[in-house]
């Protein structure tokens, strides 16, 4: 693994390194890189279309995915960071379990993803880059069904699936997100966020024939960052979302599915001063589903999201992932 933080050559000899001075400074930035950037591609705008797809009780999903995010990081002027980007690889690798709880379909996933990024700009007008290699932070996610998919196996569940042309499902989960990522408190931008954070999740879906459309909202609440940058506290605001998704089942594997939705709230607060950097993020998404064998499927994967504040991050993310069931 690697950690750099580094000026391009010659920065230092001409005076522009990073001064003691400009330590607040670099702190208010850092808080802001961190708090938008460590979500990508994981968590960020949590468009995910199917999440309460209806499973055969006692399946294992197995999958890996390829991840490549770029954007622009919009900061406050007053910060003299200009030019901002950032290019993010994640390798993700994802297991999921489904089985019956109080007569209940339900399923358990467990997400861990290896990254690679780069964040570049102008600090003060000269070229500063950091790098950063390593683990992010691993998530957990347990759901139920509380009405429709009901739980099913084998040729009962081929059976049900088979005669069912309209159904309605109602989801509830919780995704639990570790401070397991790579984190250093002395380091203005990390992978890891060294916080718990908690996600509930409420969904419905309607199936009319070959057509399903989901709608799900959540909110993510955060706990405090103790070792936040320079030995400060970081506690965040809860931050809400909600998406929609329509989705059309050409045959059983093959789907292809557009997404639209929307966050808002996750207010920072540094040692008990607000950082005015409310969070308001439109989203949108494109998602393929391609079966490959019986139990070896493909999705091709996109998602956008724009800020609608003066700070914030643009970003453009697109997957590739193989799931196998057995």
């Amino acid at each position: 693994m690697r950690s750099t933080l580094r000026n391009t050559p010659g920065q230092k000899k001409a005076g522009l390194a990073p001064k003691r001075a400009d330590r607040p400074l670099l702190a208010s930035a850092g808080l802001a890189l961190m708090v938008l950037l460590p979500a990508l591609p994981c968590h960020g705008q949590d468009i995910e279309p199917r999440r309460w797809s209806h499973m055969p009780i006692g399946a294992n999903f197995v999958g890996g995915a390829y991840a490549y995010s770029t954007g622009d990081i919009l900061l406050d002027p007053a910060l003299r960071i200009e030019d901002a980007r950032f290019d993010l690889q994640t390798l993700g690798l994802k297991y999921i379990r489904s089985f019956e709880l109080f007569g209940k379909s339900a399923r358990f996933d467990l997400l861990e993803a290896y990254q690679i990024g780069t964040w570049s700009g102008l600090l003060n007008g000269a070229p500063a880059k950091a790098e950063r290699e390593g683990w992010a932070d691993t998530s957990l996610r347990f759901a139920v069904n509380l009405y429709g998919a009901p739980p099913l196996a084998g040729k009962e569940f081929a059976d049900y699936r088979a005669k069912t042309d309209c159904e309605t499902i109602v989801g509830m989960g919780l995704v639990v997100q570790l401070p397991t990522g790579q984190y250093y408190a002395d380091k203005l931008i990390n992978l890891g966020t060294n916080r718990f954070s908690f996600r509930p999740q409420l969904g419905v879906v309607h199936n009319v024939g070959k057509w399903s459309g989901e709608l799900n909202t959540s909110a993510s609440f955060f706990t405090a960052n103790d070792g936040f940058f320079n030995g400060k506290r970081l506690v965040q605001d809860p931050l809400c979302s909600i998406d929609a998704n329509l989705i059309y089942t050409f045959c059983p594997g093959l789907w292809l599915a557009g997404s639209l939705g929307y966050g808002d709230g996750g207010l920072n607060r540094v040692s008990g001063v607000s950082s005015n950097d409310r969070q308001s993020n439109l989203g949108w998404g494109l998602g393929l589903g391609i079966p490959l064998s019986h139990s070896l499927g493909m999705k091709l994967g996109y998602v956008g999201t724009r800020t609608q504040v003066a700070t914030g991050l643009d970003a453009d993310t697109f997957t590739c992932a193989l799931s196998l069931m057995w």
